[in-house]
């Protein structure tokens, strides 16, 4: 169980932020989605929006690990609550920057991870994003914190 005084909040002006790394490898994405329930509950996140950004988490770790594992020892993940905005993002080491799936193929056994977070945030009126960051990359959850 994570250490609540690490990630004390402040007043709701001020940035909250909670930062871990985590091996790349499967048995690491239940913990993450122990944290990351830990801090939303500690920051008193409506049950709603913590529910659909632990959704977007446990997908974003499970892709980092599927498709990053090979080439990057450790996975960086921070949640932020700031400005109206609850922000996960799941960093990597792999250049590679991902699919969000709206061109899945309707036969295929996998792939519609992505698409299914990409429709979830968008229709809570979030977006879901990529970016490069030194030698890899991050994927970015962004959700209205209302």
């Amino acid at each position: 169980m994570l250490d609540p005084t690490l990630f004390a909040p402040g007043p709701p002006s001020r940035r909250r932020l909670f930062h871990w790394a985590t091996e790349a490898a499967a048995a690491a994405v239940p913990g993450g989605r122990t944290s990351l329930r830990c801090v939303l509950e500690y920051w008193r996140i409506a049950p709603e929006l913590g529910e659909a950004l632990l959704l977007a988490g446990t997908e974003l770790l499970s892709n980092a690990i599927r498709h990053a594992g090979d080439v990057t020892g450790s996975l960086r993940v921070t949640v932020t609550l700031a400005e109206g905005w609850l922000q996960l993002d799941v960093a990597d080491g792999d250049p590679c920057m991902p699919c969000f799936g709206l061109d899945a193929d309707g036969e295929a056994e996998g792939g519609r991870g992505l698409m299914i977070v990409s429709f979830l945030v968008r229709e809570a009126g979030g977006e879901l994003t990529a970016f490069r960051a030194g030698s890899g990359k991050v994927v970015r959850v962004r959700l209205p914190a209302v």
